[in-house]
């Protein structure tokens, strides 16, 4: 009998494999300060979720993206995730993170605790983010910090946006 249902279990498993997330809402981060968050509560709601760095040429976006996020702030969301994989340029702790922001950029849009956005040690979000989509939109893995992910209400990814895409630009906030 036991052989019985580990042959089922076995066959169940090959004709129907367990996938992986199918949304954004699939996945429970991190704040920065600690708590996790399941990103489910953000459905309904468009998302931009950015990869951060405090040291960067880029870091003057902060600026943008908290004016991104109280301009759109009844149907879009910023998320900053921090991350240390590009020259080095986001060494501090969350901690610091979060102090560095409110006092430079009066960030107020919610920020995650730091993670891995590229190669092996790539976040399962980034994974995903960066993977190619039923949509054919995505496929786009971060190149530099303050690269730029645009997520619609149902956790799918739009649009990608590198770097040198500033946060109000009309290529983002026309798809708003």
């Amino acid at each position: 009998m036991k052989i019985f249902f580990i042959l089922i279990i076995t066959m169940l498993s090959i004709t129907h494999p367990v996938s992986g997330p199918a949304s954004v809402h699939d996945f429970t981060m991190k704040s920065i300060d600690g708590k996790d968050v399941a990103l489910s509560v953000y459905k309904g709601k468009k998302l931009l979720i950015v990869n951060v760095a405090s040291e960067c040429g880029y870091t003057p976006q902060y600026k943008e993206l908290e004016q991104l996020s109280r301009t759109y702030a009844g149907k879009l969301v910023v998320l900053g995730f921090p991350a240390n994989d590009f020259g080095g340029q986001e060494p501090g702790t969350d901690a610091e993170i979060k102090g560095f922001c409110s006092k430079n950029y009066g960030v107020s849009f919610p920020m995650f605790s730091k993670i891995c956005v590229k190669g092996e040690k790539m976040h399962p979000l980034y994974k995903f983010l960066s993977g190619k989509g039923k949509d054919g939109k995505s496929g786009a893995a971060p190149g530099w910090n303050f690269s730029k992910y645009l997520v619609d209400e149902k956790g799918q990814v739009i649009k990608f946006f590198p770097s040198s895409v500033k946060p109000m630009d009309k290529a983002i906030t026309d798809l708003l």
